[in-house]
């Protein structure tokens, strides 16, 4: 089956995760598809496929070296899609032989993809784009991963005179919502280092990403009748406004880039008796992350001075770090990726993730996990599209990682 093909029958099935659910995974759907994935991939001839009791589906490539005693290659990618926008009901269109104009998504709503917003779309022309209709996202991430990886699989068991050792593919759940590590057994999976395929362009090689906390202040007021409320009252909105103000302006998202960190107000709600804030804290720089924290701590400190002790209550939680540590290790992981997409004639682009993956939680748990593009693009929303060429140049790209790492 074409890598194409795939992808359209992946992104027909609904997996959109859910942040509110209190089930895992958070939605039956990704059940329903990791059952889709085991038949998928029993039919294809893979082994060991399984799928446990919370959506992680499993399988194996068996090594065409006789004997193999080598290192165990893993590729992961995740069955969810993003929940900022709609994954029912997917219609895409393909795109043959984009002429870099603008792209007409939606007659009725008269909505285009123009790459005059969306300069990436340049880079594309006269090749074959898969976009949607405007009304959902269209999936690609991650079910672009899926299909290059399923698809490469198809094309090394059709193939056994290519040398490769043993191959382990994962599918996760829940990534999305930030679970896809969560219960994932990095002993069961077996392997020595993976790579997700997970989102961005063919090409991409990530193997740095943010230190991330989130931070909650609850703030406690005074309610009193606004008419006799003279050197009584104390307003916790106001008082969360001058939390914010003694943020860095300079360090806010809307003021950063590459590997600027940042401290961000999520969400704020709350009356005069009480007002709660949601913050997250990101920064590549492990000391520049504590420097953060400490910004935040110093701040309640101040308002518990000035308005009476008790007044903020500050919890900071640490959510994931930085794999760069994790990686550096084993930069042979990086090394062979350049040297695939030299022989590949793939230009490559080494950047660092403005956010998380489920490979730089996985390479804290064990695995290091370096993650590679997909050929996808402006995901999360309407706009979202994928190129077909670049996908199959993903599938030749596992194909290579698989066939070099047989020499190790």
């Amino acid at each position: 089956m074409k890598v194409q093909e795939r992808f359209l029958k992946y992104i027909s099935v609904d997996t959109t995760s859910d942040p509110s659910s209190d089930t895992f995974p958070s939605t039956g759907s990704q059940l329903d598809f990791a059952a889709l994935l085991v038949e998928e991939m029993k039919e294809m001839g893979l082994q060991d496929v399984s799928c446990d009791e919370n959506g992680y589906v499993f399988g194996t490539l068996p090594a065409t070296i006789k004997d193999y005693h080598g290192p165990v290659l893993g590729f992961i990618s995740h069955m969810d899609t993003a929940p900022a926008s709609s994954g029912a009901n997917i219609r895409p269109r393909i795109i043959e032989n984009y002429d870099g104009k603008d792209i007409l998504l939606n007659e009725e709503t008269h909505m285009i993809m123009s790459p005059a917003d969306f300069e990436n779309l340049s880079q594309y022309q006269g090749q074959d784009l898969i976009v949607t209709d405007g009304t959902t996202l269209l999936g690609g991430d991650d079910k672009a991963g899926l299909a290059e990886i399923l698809t490469a699989a198809e094309y090394l068991l059709a193939h056994p005179e290519i040398p490769h050792g043993t191959i382990r593919i994962g599918f996760t759940p829940d990534e999305e919502i930030g679970q896809g590590a969560d219960r994932f057994d990095v002993e069961r999976f077996g392997a020595d280092f993976a790579y997700t395929m997970d989102g961005g362009e063919c090409g991409e090689l990530e193997y740095e990403n943010f230190n991330a906390a989130s931070a909650m202040v609850e703030i406690t007021g005074l309610s009193i009748h606004p008419g006799s409320a003279k050197n009584k009252m104390r307003n916790a909105l106001s008082i969360a406004m001058e939390f914010e103000s003694l943020m860095p302006s300079a360090q806010k998202p809307e003021h950063t880039e590459c590997r600027e960190g940042f401290i961000h107000l999520d969400s704020m709600n709350g009356s005069v008796e009480h007002a709660s804030m949601e913050y997250i804290i990101r920064d590549h720089d492990k000391t520049l992350f504590q420097q953060k924290k400490e910004v935040m701590e110093h701040a309640a400190a101040y308002l518990n001075q000035k308005y009476g002790e008790g007044t903020i209550d500050l919890q900071i939680e640490d959510s994931y770090f930085n794999m760069k540590e994790k990686i550096e290790p084993h930069m042979h992981l990086i090394d062979s990726v350049l040297s695939v997409y030299e022989k590949l004639d793939i230009q490559p682009k080494v950047i660092p993730i403005r956010g998380g993956t489920d490979g730089a939680r996985l390479s804290y748990m064990g695995l290091p996990c370096p993650n590679l593009g997909t050929g996808d693009h402006n995901c999360h929303g309407h706009y979202e599209f994928v190129c077909i060429q670049s996908m199959e140049k993903c599938v030749q790209v596992i194909v290579e990682l698989c066939r070099l790492y047989a020499r190790f």
